[in-house]
Protein backbone atom coordinates (compact mmCIF):
# COMPACT_ATOMS: atom_id res chain seq x y z
CA UNK A 1 0.00 0.00 0.00
CA UNK A 2 1.20 3.60 -0.34
CA UNK A 3 3.46 5.13 1.79
CA UNK A 4 0.94 7.38 3.74
CA UNK A 5 -0.41 4.45 5.41
CA UNK A 6 2.70 3.83 7.21
CA UNK A 7 2.19 6.69 9.62
CA UNK A 8 -1.41 6.29 9.98
CA UNK A 9 -1.19 2.44 10.52
CA UNK A 10 1.15 3.64 13.68
CA UNK A 11 -1.66 5.51 15.31
CA UNK A 12 -3.35 2.28 15.88
CA UNK A 13 -1.21 2.30 19.44
CA UNK A 14 -2.96 5.64 19.52
CA UNK A 15 0.25 7.53 18.58
CA UNK A 16 -0.73 9.89 15.63
CA UNK A 17 2.33 11.41 13.66
CA UNK A 18 1.33 14.33 10.72
CA UNK A 19 5.27 14.80 9.47
CA UNK A 20 6.84 17.03 6.92
CA UNK A 21 6.31 21.29 6.89
CA UNK A 22 3.76 21.38 9.11
CA UNK A 23 2.85 19.63 12.03
CA UNK A 24 3.56 16.69 14.25
CA UNK A 25 0.91 15.62 17.04
CA UNK A 26 0.86 12.85 19.26
CA UNK A 27 -2.05 11.16 21.66
CA UNK A 28 -1.50 8.91 24.10
CA UNK A 29 -4.35 6.28 25.13
CA UNK A 30 -6.27 7.31 28.50
CA UNK A 31 -4.86 4.87 31.19
CA UNK A 32 -7.44 2.26 32.66
CA UNK A 33 -9.52 4.44 34.51
CA UNK A 34 -10.07 1.08 36.78
CA UNK A 35 -6.94 0.71 37.94
CA UNK A 36 -6.90 3.89 39.11
CA UNK A 37 -8.60 5.49 42.91
CA UNK A 38 -11.75 7.13 43.09
CA UNK A 39 -11.50 10.36 42.68
CA UNK A 40 -12.09 13.02 45.46
CA UNK A 41 -14.82 15.64 46.05
CA UNK A 42 -13.05 18.97 46.24
CA UNK A 43 -14.41 21.64 48.20
CA UNK A 44 -11.37 24.15 48.27
CA UNK A 45 -8.12 23.83 45.94
CA UNK A 46 -4.89 22.98 46.99
CA UNK A 47 -2.57 25.61 45.34
CA UNK A 48 1.06 24.91 45.78
CA UNK A 49 3.84 27.59 45.71
CA UNK A 50 5.33 25.44 42.88
CA UNK A 51 4.74 22.53 40.82
CA UNK A 52 7.41 21.61 39.10
CA UNK A 53 8.01 24.43 35.99
CA UNK A 54 4.94 26.36 37.74
CA UNK A 55 5.07 28.89 40.45
CA UNK A 56 2.13 30.29 41.72
CA UNK A 57 0.96 34.02 41.19
CA UNK A 58 -0.29 35.43 44.31
CA UNK A 59 -3.17 33.57 46.67
CA UNK A 60 -6.24 31.76 45.51
CA UNK A 61 -9.18 33.65 44.63
CA UNK A 62 -12.84 33.08 44.26
CA UNK A 63 -13.00 31.88 47.24
CA UNK A 64 -10.49 28.98 46.78
CA UNK A 65 -11.77 28.12 43.28
CA UNK A 66 -9.14 29.37 41.23
CA UNK A 67 -5.22 29.66 41.32
CA UNK A 68 -2.84 31.49 38.32
CA UNK A 69 0.42 29.77 37.72
CA UNK A 70 3.56 31.08 35.55
CA UNK A 71 5.19 28.67 33.61
CA UNK A 72 8.41 28.81 31.64
CA UNK A 73 8.77 31.32 28.09
CA UNK A 74 5.50 33.08 29.00
CA UNK A 75 3.08 30.39 29.87
CA UNK A 76 0.27 30.07 31.93
CA UNK A 77 -1.63 27.56 33.99
CA UNK A 78 -4.92 28.29 36.00
CA UNK A 79 -6.47 25.64 38.22
CA UNK A 80 -10.45 25.50 38.15
CA UNK A 81 -12.38 24.33 41.14
CA UNK A 82 -15.99 24.21 38.94
CA UNK A 83 -19.09 23.27 40.23
CA UNK A 84 -21.66 21.81 37.93
CA UNK A 85 -24.86 23.26 39.22
CA UNK A 86 -26.99 20.81 36.73
CA UNK A 87 -24.77 21.11 34.20
CA UNK A 88 -22.76 17.99 32.12
CA UNK A 89 -19.01 17.48 32.50
CA UNK A 90 -19.07 17.93 28.96
CA UNK A 91 -20.73 21.61 28.98
CA UNK A 92 -18.79 22.94 31.57
CA UNK A 93 -15.21 21.81 29.43
CA UNK A 94 -17.38 23.43 26.10
CA UNK A 95 -16.89 26.35 28.15
CA UNK A 96 -13.21 26.17 28.84
CA UNK A 97 -12.59 25.35 25.03
CA UNK A 98 -14.35 27.85 23.76
CA UNK A 99 -12.48 30.59 25.95
CA UNK A 100 -9.38 29.08 25.04
CA UNK A 101 -9.88 28.62 21.06
CA UNK A 102 -10.76 32.55 21.16
CA UNK A 103 -7.17 32.95 21.89
CA UNK A 104 -6.03 31.00 18.55
CA UNK A 105 -8.80 31.78 15.90
CA UNK A 106 -6.15 31.05 13.00
CA UNK A 107 -5.82 27.34 14.06
CA UNK A 108 -9.32 26.79 14.51
CA UNK A 109 -10.34 28.79 11.07
CA UNK A 110 -7.71 25.74 9.39
CA UNK A 111 -9.47 22.96 11.07
CA UNK A 112 -12.57 24.13 9.96
CA UNK A 113 -11.15 24.65 6.72
CA UNK A 114 -9.79 20.86 6.86
CA UNK A 115 -13.83 19.42 8.10
CA UNK A 116 -15.50 21.45 5.15
CA UNK A 117 -13.14 19.92 2.06
CA UNK A 118 -13.31 16.26 4.10
CA UNK A 119 -17.42 16.79 3.81
CA UNK A 120 -17.34 18.56 0.27
CA UNK A 121 -14.82 15.26 -0.90
CA UNK A 122 -16.96 12.29 0.40
CA UNK A 123 -20.17 14.68 -0.99
CA UNK A 124 -18.23 14.50 -4.64
CA UNK A 125 -17.14 10.89 -4.26
CA UNK A 126 -20.55 9.11 -3.91
CA UNK A 127 -20.98 9.19 -7.52
CA UNK A 128 -17.09 8.71 -8.27
CA UNK A 129 -16.32 6.50 -11.21
CA UNK A 130 -13.66 3.85 -10.32
CA UNK A 131 -9.95 5.08 -12.19
CA UNK A 132 -8.84 3.44 -15.44
CA UNK A 133 -5.66 2.08 -15.31
CA UNK A 134 -4.40 -1.43 -14.10
CA UNK A 135 -6.46 -3.88 -11.81
CA UNK A 136 -6.04 -6.33 -9.66
CA UNK A 137 -8.46 -9.02 -7.41
CA UNK A 138 -7.88 -11.47 -4.52
CA UNK A 139 -10.65 -12.83 -2.66
CA UNK A 140 -9.73 -15.73 -0.10
CA UNK A 141 -12.17 -16.93 3.01
CA UNK A 142 -11.75 -13.34 4.90
CA UNK A 143 -9.77 -11.66 2.21
CA UNK A 144 -10.74 -9.02 -0.23
CA UNK A 145 -8.02 -6.96 -2.10
CA UNK A 146 -9.14 -4.54 -4.89
CA UNK A 147 -7.13 -2.82 -7.04
CA UNK A 148 -7.31 -0.21 -10.01
CA UNK A 149 -4.44 1.96 -10.86
CA UNK A 150 -3.71 3.90 -7.96
CA UNK A 151 -6.43 3.23 -5.86
CA UNK A 152 -7.11 -0.24 -3.76
CA UNK A 153 -9.68 -1.85 -1.19
CA UNK A 154 -8.37 -4.01 1.76
CA UNK A 155 -10.24 -6.13 3.81
CA UNK A 156 -9.51 -8.37 6.53
CA UNK A 157 -10.96 -9.39 9.56
CA UNK A 158 -10.98 -6.21 11.75
CA UNK A 159 -9.28 -4.59 9.61
CA UNK A 160 -10.37 -1.95 6.32
CA UNK A 161 -7.94 -0.30 4.42
CA UNK A 162 -9.34 2.39 1.53
CA UNK A 163 -6.46 4.04 -0.75
CA UNK A 164 -7.82 6.76 -3.06
CA UNK A 165 -4.55 8.34 -5.04
CA UNK A 166 -2.69 10.03 -1.81
CA UNK A 167 -5.66 9.61 0.33
CA UNK A 168 -6.29 7.03 2.64
CA UNK A 169 -8.80 5.73 5.14
CA UNK A 170 -8.11 2.83 7.70
CA UNK A 171 -10.94 1.14 9.89
CA UNK A 172 -9.31 -1.60 12.68
CA UNK A 173 -11.00 -2.40 15.87
CA UNK A 174 -12.70 -0.13 16.84
CA UNK A 175 -10.81 3.04 15.13
CA UNK A 176 -11.03 4.91 11.99
CA UNK A 177 -8.26 6.96 10.60
CA UNK A 178 -8.56 9.16 7.36
CA UNK A 179 -5.29 11.13 6.31
CA UNK A 180 -4.03 12.32 2.99
CA UNK A 181 -0.65 13.46 2.16
CA UNK A 182 -1.02 15.89 -0.37
CA UNK A 183 -3.07 18.10 2.45
CA UNK A 184 -1.02 17.25 5.13
CA UNK A 185 -4.26 16.35 7.08
CA UNK A 186 -4.78 13.14 9.70
CA UNK A 187 -8.41 12.48 11.19
CA UNK A 188 -8.45 9.96 13.64
CA UNK A 189 -11.83 9.27 15.84
CA UNK A 190 -11.94 5.59 17.96
CA UNK A 191 -12.98 4.78 21.40
CA UNK A 192 -11.64 1.51 22.78
CA UNK A 193 -13.51 -0.08 26.19
CA UNK A 194 -15.36 3.34 27.24
CA UNK A 195 -12.27 5.42 26.09
CA UNK A 196 -12.33 7.82 23.58
CA UNK A 197 -9.67 9.75 21.49
CA UNK A 198 -10.45 12.18 18.92
CA UNK A 199 -7.09 13.54 16.62
CA UNK A 200 -7.80 16.56 13.59
CA UNK A 201 -4.72 17.53 12.42
CA UNK A 202 -4.44 19.89 8.95
CA UNK A 203 -0.87 21.40 7.93
CA UNK A 204 0.21 23.40 11.02
CA UNK A 205 -2.82 23.08 12.97
CA UNK A 206 -3.98 19.83 15.31
CA UNK A 207 -6.46 19.60 17.45
CA UNK A 208 -6.28 16.30 20.04
CA UNK A 209 -9.19 15.21 22.57
CA UNK A 210 -9.32 12.11 25.08
CA UNK A 211 -11.80 11.03 27.49
CA UNK A 212 -11.98 8.26 29.60
CA UNK A 213 -15.02 5.84 29.93
CA UNK A 214 -17.13 6.13 33.00
CA UNK A 215 -19.20 7.85 35.37
CA UNK A 216 -16.39 9.87 36.96
CA UNK A 217 -15.02 12.83 34.61
CA UNK A 218 -11.05 12.40 32.81
CA UNK A 219 -10.14 13.91 30.07
CA UNK A 220 -8.24 16.84 28.69
CA UNK A 221 -7.91 18.63 25.38
CA UNK A 222 -5.30 20.37 23.31
CA UNK A 223 -5.05 22.72 20.27
CA UNK A 224 -1.65 23.67 18.66
CA UNK A 225 -0.72 25.58 15.87
CA UNK A 226 3.15 26.17 14.25
CA UNK A 227 1.93 29.76 13.84
CA UNK A 228 1.82 31.91 16.33
CA UNK A 229 -1.38 33.61 17.16
CA UNK A 230 -1.31 37.93 17.54
CA UNK A 231 -0.82 37.63 21.38
CA UNK A 232 1.71 34.75 20.12
CA UNK A 233 -0.14 31.73 21.51
CA UNK A 234 0.70 28.30 19.90
CA UNK A 235 -0.87 25.33 22.00
CA UNK A 236 -3.81 26.15 24.48
CA UNK A 237 -5.51 22.98 26.02
CA UNK A 238 -7.40 21.59 29.36
CA UNK A 239 -6.60 18.44 31.94
CA UNK A 240 -10.26 17.90 34.09
CA UNK A 241 -10.86 14.99 36.53
CA UNK A 242 -13.51 14.78 38.99
CA UNK A 243 -16.01 12.04 40.71
CA UNK A 244 -19.29 11.31 39.08
CA UNK A 245 -21.65 14.42 39.74
CA UNK A 246 -18.58 17.12 40.51
CA UNK A 247 -17.25 19.24 40.91
CA UNK A 248 -14.51 19.14 38.64
CA UNK A 249 -10.60 20.15 38.97
CA UNK A 250 -9.48 21.71 34.97
CA UNK A 251 -5.92 23.12 34.44
CA UNK A 252 -6.36 25.46 31.51
CA UNK A 253 -2.80 25.78 29.09
CA UNK A 254 -1.67 28.86 27.58
CA UNK A 255 1.57 28.53 25.74
CA UNK A 256 3.83 30.07 23.22
CA UNK A 257 5.86 26.51 23.08
CA UNK A 258 3.81 23.85 20.99
CA UNK A 259 5.83 21.27 23.06
CA UNK A 260 2.91 20.41 25.70
CA UNK A 261 5.76 18.46 27.82
CA UNK A 262 6.89 19.74 30.58
CA UNK A 263 4.03 22.75 31.32
CA UNK A 264 1.14 20.12 30.72
CA UNK A 265 2.41 17.41 33.14
CA UNK A 266 2.84 19.96 35.98
CA UNK A 267 -0.54 21.14 35.09
CA UNK A 268 -1.67 17.64 35.63
CA UNK A 269 -0.25 16.99 38.25
CA UNK A 270 -2.01 20.37 40.17
CA UNK A 271 -5.00 18.31 39.08
CA UNK A 272 -4.03 15.10 40.29
CA UNK A 273 -2.57 16.52 43.81
CA UNK A 274 -6.08 17.80 44.21
CA UNK A 275 -8.20 15.15 42.94
CA UNK A 276 -6.58 12.01 42.74
CA UNK A 277 -5.43 10.02 39.62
Amino acid sequence: MRPLLIPALCTLALVAACDGDAVRISSTHTENSDAKGALKVVRTLQCPQTMGSLTRKGTASAEGTVCTYAGPRGAEVSLHLVKLNGATPAEALKAFEDRLSAVMPQAVAQLRSAADTEADREAAAVDAAAPAGDRASVQAPGVDIQAAGDDATVRLPGLRIESKGDEASVRIGGFHIDASDGESRVNIEGSEGGDNVSVQANQDAAEIRTSAGGGATRANWILTDNRPSDAGWRLVGYEARGPAGGPIVVATVRARDRERGRVFEDAKDLVALNVGE
